[in-house]
């Protein structure tokens, strides 16, 4: 019998031990995850800072894609940095930064502006031509660079990639990091991510552009609203056994809501509606800002009450004292046909099911005005069974006011949406719905307004 016990002790202690191990494996990599996030979040800030700062100086869009390729450069340190942009059949060099060459910054500079490149000729032509990226290792030994400076060692080309057609090419020129003569593999791999940020100034840089004609009024209400209507996703995915619609109405030429849909892994997605504070180009580049770190923080968090806080630790951080987000967003499960939902100042969830009507309010302060230590954030999770339907709503939709200046207000909406959903709609004419009610409710559409809906099907993947 004592041998019976020691052995069993021995077992046990020799769980214990591995169970500890792997949790303090577990709690090494969820940190290293989490300091990878911040790193990307503050780099993300970062960069639209410079790109703004850019593009409001006299320099406009070409100073602003210079300070584009300062960043890249600084990023994989290198000692140049070219982004071409594709204009009809050619590569016209729109943002330099550094020198390889010796001549100096503005001789480069100067001469790749006068030059062009014929699509499928040469190293960054190829690159556009061929839509894929690639490293050269030794430059001297490629026939591509045959007659430039023997000063080019290694040569990076990324192409910038928009809706499956290639809108430009960005070429990084020698390592200047480290004794490698040749880039390396995670230069590489980095140098691929950051065409993701300079694609986005490069859309940004065009809708300027497309717009310079006009009055400095009119340049900067244009240019909001086109930013903002280039952020929010082209269709809302089909997930599983959930469907979702979703549709936004700018009050004027700018619109400070917006919605995102980013798949987190195969079994989870994260719907976000935001409502920025103010009009403008603050309230846009707020929610710039808000959903480049919802992205770069999706991957990096267990619960939405993480989520929340983390961007609003964030937020706080970088944005001024009189300025806020407000954000609800949903994490859809649907493997376990699983709905969690949190928010932060943002209206209610409004839910359909069984012929009821729910509603939903965890708290939540709004993004940016708390520190993290006074910060708290509550979320709710649901089953969902098949047939119910889910709403959010930015409060331009509630507080839509008619002649007599009476609000829409949550009783009107939550009825409007139960007439809808017990009239056995699609969730297409559920939204078209709400939005022609309110329309025909209101005198003057006075903020903006934006709606989704979501339907748990029998359908799945």
């Amino acid at each position: 019998m004592t041998i019976t016990f020691a052995a069993l002790s021995v077992v046990l202690l020799a769980v214990m031990a591995a169970a500890v191990y792997l949790l303090a494996r577990r709690i090494r990599t969820l940190r290293s995850a989490l300091h990878a996030a911040d790193a990307r979040a503050r780099e993300i800030s970062e960069f639209l800072a410079r790109f703004s700062t850019g593009i409001q100086g006299e320099d406009g869009v070409a100073g602003a894609m210079r300070g584009a390729a300062r960043h890249v450069a600084e990023q994989i340190e290198a000692e140049a940095v070219v982004i071409y942009e594709v204009q009809d059949d050619r590569l016209v060099a729109i943002g330099t930064w550094g020198d390889y060459s010796g001549r100096g910054a503005e001789a480069l500079e100067a001469q790749l502006r006068r030059e062009s490149t014929v699509l499928g000729q040469g190293f960054a032509g190829g690159i556009a031509l061929r839509r894929s990226a690639e490293l050269v290792s030794d430059a001297a030994c490629d026939d591509r660079f045959r007659g430039h400076s023997d000063a080019l060692r290694s040569v990076m080309g990324v192409p910038m990639l928009r809706e499956g057609s290639c809108a430009g090419v960005i070429c990084a020129l020698n390592n200047r990091g480290g004794d490698l003569r040749s880039f390396s593999n995670s230069q590489f791999e980095r140098f691929k991510l950051l065409a993701h940020q300079v694609l986005l100034v490069h859309k940004i840089a065009i809708a300027y552009q497309e717009i310079s004609r006009r009055d400095r009024i009119d340049q900067e209400l244009n240019f909001v609203r086109h930013l903002q209507m280039s952020l929010l996703p082209g269709s809302a995915p089909q997930w599983g056994c959930f469907s979702i619609v979703a549709s936004t109405r700018s009050a004027k030429e700018v619109d400070g809501d917006f919605y995102d849909f980013v798949r987190i892994d195969d079994d989870r997605m994260l719907v976000v509606l935001g409502d920025a504070c103010g009009k403008g180009m603050p309230a846009c580049m707020l929610t710039a800002m808000a959903r480049s770190f919802a992205r770069s923080l999706a991957d990096n968090f267990t619960t939405l009450t993480d989520f929340l806080r983390e961007l609003n630790k964030k937020l706080h951080r970088d944005i001024d004292a009189d300025r806020f987000i407000t954000v609800g967003c949903c994490l859809l499960d649907k493997r376990n046909s699983l709905l969690e939902f949190g928010r932060a100042g943002h209206t209610d969830m409004v839910t359909f099911v069984h012929n009821h009507i729910r509603v939903f309010s965890p708290e939540g302060a709004a993004l940016g005005i708390l520190p993290d230590e006074f910060a708290e954030f509550e979320s709710i999770c649901i089953a969902l069974d098949p047939g119910t339907s889910v709403l959010l709503f930015s409060d331009g939709i509630t507080e839509a006011r008619n002649a007599s200046g009476e609000e829409f207000g949550i009783e009107r909406l939550t009825e409007t949406f139960r007439t809808a959903c017990e009239g056995g709609m699609s969730i297409r004419a559920v939204l078209d719905t709400i939005t022609k009610t309110v329309s025909e409710f209101e005198q003057e559409q006075d903020d903006d307004q934006t709606l989704v809906v979501i339907r748990q099907t029998d359908d799945a993947e």
